[in-house]
């Protein structure tokens, strides 16, 4: 079971983003965003996928796998510091479900809009098994899990799209 520390987010507290497991799980900030923070979160993604989309596939997947289980600890860490689980300003599964979302994925930015759009679509319905995930995955592997798992759907669709128009 979920375990949910309160009913409704709370606002950041004055210098939570000094401690830098916060300031990573924050996206650097864009998760403050008043509005719609998680598609600020993945805005933040896409630059973070420009800096690696040359990277061969194999050390791709590797970051990415990488970014993902950090994302474990410091997702966790500022859900408990801010006694709820995945509060909205959480965004770093957002970054990490867009690079999951682009992997393999073709050049242009045709493409990164379209994994932008997917990833954001797949993440905000949460269509099955996703929705499950975030019921029932509790701490930083729920915050993570749910997002990568809409990374994955974004992801398929991509590739049979690229592979259908190339």
């Amino acid at each position: 079971m979920k375990k949910n520390y309160v009913s409704t987010a709370r606002a950041i507290p004055a210098g939570f983003l000094r401690h830098p497991a916060h300031l990573l799980a924050l996206g650097f900030g864009t998760g403050c965003a008043p509005i719609a923070p998680g598609t600020a979160g993945t805005v933040f993604g896409v630059l973070v996928y420009l800096a690696l989309q040359a990277v061969p596939v194999p050390w791709y997947l590797m970051v990415t796998v990488v970014l993902f289980g950090i994302g474990v600890l410091v997702c966790h860490r500022a859900a408990e510091a801010l006694g709820t689980h995945d509060h909205p300003a959480i965004v770093w599964d957002e970054v990490v479900g867009y690079l999951v979302a682009m992997t393999a994925a073709p050049d242009g930015w045709t493409w990164m809009l379209l994994g932008f759009v997917l990833f954001r679509v797949f993440d905000i319905f949460k269509p099955w098994p996703i929705r499950t995930i975030d019921a029932r995955v509790s701490g930083g592997v729920g915050i993570m899990l749910d997002d990568a798992a809409a990374g994955l759907y974004a992801f398929f669709i991509m590739q049979v799209s690229g592979f259908l128009t190339h």
